[in-house]
């Protein structure tokens, strides 16, 4: 059986998940899962959950430093998931969105990757299938920024 990739960077160290909820309930099932989950794909990081209720809150956040990955509710109001969504493209480095709902049904998967999210995620919040999701968004999007420095770094050496 081949191995999950691990992470072995230390950009990996600290790592800060952005969850939009307007849910009490959700937002502490996730607290719970952040502060006693095992990371097994990046055993060393140190992750962060920051919570936010409404989508203005969260755009503050996101204004102020770095996040690669946000979770956002399907039913907010004011404000849609895909709002956010295209909002985060127009970040130097977006992060990947990752869609809650507890009607995580066909439509909403198809809709939600056609449209550019990372992924949907049920509720009830399962706490392995919750750290495999992010850990795996983290990984991908550490692996699209590292490729892209990587490129611009080759292309100004070759200038």
């Amino acid at each position: 059986m081949k191995k999950p990739p691990v992470c072995a960077d230390r950009a990996c160290r600290r790592i800060t998940v952005l969850s939009v909820e307007p849910s009490e309930e959700d937002r502490a099932a996730l607290a719970r899962i952040f502060e006693n989950s095992p990371w097994s794909l990046c055993p060393d990081a140190v992750w962060t959950l920051e919570l936010s209720v409404t989508l203005r809150s969260a755009w503050s956040l996101l204004g102020r430093q770095p996040i690669p990955i946000v979770l956002c509710e399907r039913e907010l109001s004011p404000g849609t998931w895909r709002e956010l969504l295209e909002r985060l493209s127009s970040l130097p480095e977006p992060p990947f969105l990752i869609v809650t709902s507890r009607v995580a049904d066909e439509r909403l998967w198809a809709e939600a990757l056609n449209l550019g999210a990372y992924d949907v995620l049920a509720k009830p919040f399962d706490p392995t299938e919750v750290t495999r999701v992010v850990s795996l968004a983290w990984l991908h999007w550490q692996d699209r920024y590292r490729a892209a420095d990587a490129e611009t770094r080759t292309m100004a050496a070759g200038a």
